[in-house]
């Protein structure tokens, strides 16, 4: 009796061949959509305000073409961090941390480190200068939010909440405040605490750690004179020396209020003639004020509204506890440090030296904000279709809808 081979079935490759496409030319989300489309403006927005801010210095295309060029590489970055497994972003979080944190101490050796104002958080390689602090704040997020995974289902205990994240927070933002920058630690203590309200954590354990919180900040101001100036000036402008501690807060108020509705033009800011000194950096919001006016400070409020639109989709929508902590923690750390920058330009916060998201010169703060939403891309490629023709028949007939969801 002679025994046919049957060729082989070939109907599940093929529709795993008809997935793998779908997944490839699937449309992007919307989230995905609003994130990209609102990084990219700000970012072009950002490189053309620092155009304009330091067209009045004696080299007015060195500070432009530095953060064009970190622009450059901030936005292919962000692109190739949005292709990575999520999974593999929860593996890294770990070294990450460690990788950064021990940047982070290069400000402490004498030779490496580089002070402004006081502060000494920034460090000079090879001729290059970069704000390690800046890279704590995505590998925390990612961090805190890998730990609180494995940890989901204890998050009603104190001390499962508490440790490791507590005291590694803690050690994290020691290293910053011990190089004197009280904005970036606020920054960093924003993140810890916005990771664990997304966690879900219960709010009665909140208080010791806002306790805690209030009084280091405390200790931290009565240390110094310079800074219990600059931080009691918010609540009584009047009592602040204008020619001294409050001489930048003073300018940048003069220059919004120099702009009016409609502005004096792009590029005729006055202010950025030597009375401002961070025109570029902390106060490039008081020059968009000055030369596109309340209009152009609306449209930069409206572009940061949109972007936490759809980092909070990714929160709503997504199932994964992982994603909903780090996109959490992410989105806290990017607005958080929007309002703090544009609420010290408006002089209802004190100067406390933290930069505009995507728009002030700073190389290293423009790439981690960029990685950073890269990290966002990535989660929201994972969030599935809501168009229901993006469905896929099997060759059983039933439906299924894998092909808008993209594999982690």
């Amino acid at each position: 009796m002679t025994q046919t081979t049957r060729p082989p079935r070939t109907e599940g490759r093929g529709l795993a061949a008809r997935v793998s496409l779908g997944r490839l030319f699937a449309p992007p989300t919307t989230e995905f959509v609003l994130i990209a489309s609102t990084a990219l403006v700000l970012t072009v927005f950002g490189w053309v305000m620092v155009l304009s801010a330091t067209s009045a210095k004696p080299d007015p295309w060195d500070g432009a073409l530095k953060q064009g060029i970190f622009a450059l590489l901030g936005i292919p970055l962000m692109l190739l961090i949005s292709r990575l497994p999520v999974s593999f972003l929860g593996r890294i979080a770990w070294p990450a941390l460690i990788g950064a944190t021990a940047l982070q101490l290069l400000v402490f050796v004498p030779g490496l480190r580089v002070s402004s104002y006081g502060n000494t958080n920034w460090i000079r390689i090879a001729g290059f200068q970069l704000q390690p602090s800046e890279f704590l704040k995505l590998t925390l997020a990612l961090w805190i939010a890998y730990v609180l995974l494995r940890k989901r289902a204890r998050l009603g205990i104190w001390h499962h909440v508490f440790i490791p994240v507590v005291p590694v927070s803690v050690l994290v933002v020691g290293t910053v405040i011990g190089a004197n920058d009280l904005g970036t630690a606020m920054v960093l203590v924003l993140i810890t605490l916005g990771c664990l309200f997304f966690a879900g954590v219960k709010l009665r354990l909140f208080i010791l750690p806002l306790i805690g919180g209030v009084i280091a900040v405390l200790g931290y101001a009565l240390t110094s004179d310079n800074r219990m100036k600059r931080i009691m000036s918010a609540f009584n402008p009047e009592a602040c020396d204008p020619t001294r501690e409050c001489y930048q807060a003073v300018h940048g108020m003069w220059g919004m209020a120099n702009g009016g509705i409609f502005g004096v033009g792009l590029g005729n800011s006055q202010e950025k003639y030597g009375w401002l000194p961070a025109a570029e950096n902390d106060y490039i919001f008081a020059i968009v004020g000055e030369e596109l006016g309340l209009i152009g400070c609306v449209l930069v409020l409206a572009l940061f509204a949109v972007f936490a639109v759809g980092v909070f989709r990714i929160v709503r929508r997504s199932d994964d506890p992982f994603i909903r902590v780090a996109a959490g923690g992410i989105g806290v750390w990017i607005m958080g440090q929007a309002l703090i920058n544009i609420g010290v330009v408006l002089r209802v916060f004190p100067v406390m030296g933290v930069p505009l998201p995507f728009m002030s010169q700073g190389g290293t703060a423009l790439v981690s904000v960029l990685a950073a939403c890269g990290v966002l891309l990535a989660f929201a490629r994972t969030l599935p279709q809501s168009d229901p023709r993006a469905s896929v028949q099997t060759p059983r007939g039933r439906t299924t809808a894998t092909a808008g969801r993209v594999a982690r």
